[in-house]
């Protein structure tokens, strides 16, 4: 969701149970400038962003109810989400991959400190803004040229792949990395450089995540995801296309 974080203040869902935690965050954002709505549990966090629209979700994970990985997978799951950022007491490599598969952006363990929340919250606006913003350039000087691999097709004047003729639901990382390979067919694109082209250069989060990005992509791309042929696994570099 493009935002000029010049224009207006950023609209911040709290998603936390624990009621101290939850109305010190709140107070700490509306200081630092941000428009925050506060919810609970997961249901009432559902239905507030089922009905209105959020640039951010601070999401705890262990909910009453609906819990914080599923909320994830639920908005995952359809549309543009707005971008989460999971905090949680689960500090495992382990926990911080599965925040990360279910579609967070980052992952801070708690206990956490105001500053570095707010930081992490405004890096993650800052660098989504940066994107939309460098995506819409290119797309700009590039707008008639489609792509085309053997059955996949991709136009960058609509934003838009299709596989055999059907429609891709893509996210926008999701496509931002498609377009990154059918561009540069045979380059070899390290994780730290394919973070830097589709997270950007001020991402702090788990490197991770492109590894989480690539098999999402290949389930939507490859005819057998767990032995690809488009999207390959260059082993010690990366990873290329075709």
């Amino acid at each position: 969701m493009t935002h000029d974080l010049a224009a207006a203040p950023a609209r911040l869902l709290v998603v936390e149970d624990d009621e101290t935690i939850r109305e010190t965050v709140s107070e700490a954002m509306v200081m630092e400038g941000f428009a925050v709505t506060a919810a609970a549990d997961g249901q009432r966090a559902w239905e507030l962003l089922s009905s209105q629209s959020f640039d951010l979700v601070v999401l705890d994970l262990m909910l009453p109810g609906l819990n914080g990985l599923d909320l994830c997978r639920r908005l995952r799951g359809g549309g543009t989400p707005p971008l989460i950022l999971v905090v949680s007491a689960r500090d495992t490599e382990t926990d911080r991959v599965l925040g990360l598969e279910v579609g967070a952006d980052d992952y801070l363990v708690k206990p956490f400190g105001m500053r570095e929340l707010v930081a992490r919250c405004r890096a993650l606006l800052r660098r989504q803004r940066s994107q939309e913003q460098a995506q819409e350039q290119q797309r700009s000087a590039r707008e008639s040229v489609d792509l085309h691999h053997q059955e996949l097709s991709l136009y960058p004047g609509e934003c838009r792949a299709t596989r055999a003729g059907a429609e891709l639901r893509l996210s926008p990382k999701e496509y931002r990395l498609l377009e990154l390979f059918m561009q540069n067919p045979r380059r070899v694109w390290s994780r730290d450089q394919l973070i830097e082209q589709v997270w950007g250069i001020d991402y702090i989060g788990d490197s991770k995540t492109v590894d989480v990005h690539i098999r999402w992509l290949r389930e939507k791309i490859e005819d057998d995801p767990s032995t690809p042929t488009k999207l390959i696994t260059v082993r010690g570099f990366g990873y290329r296309f075709g």
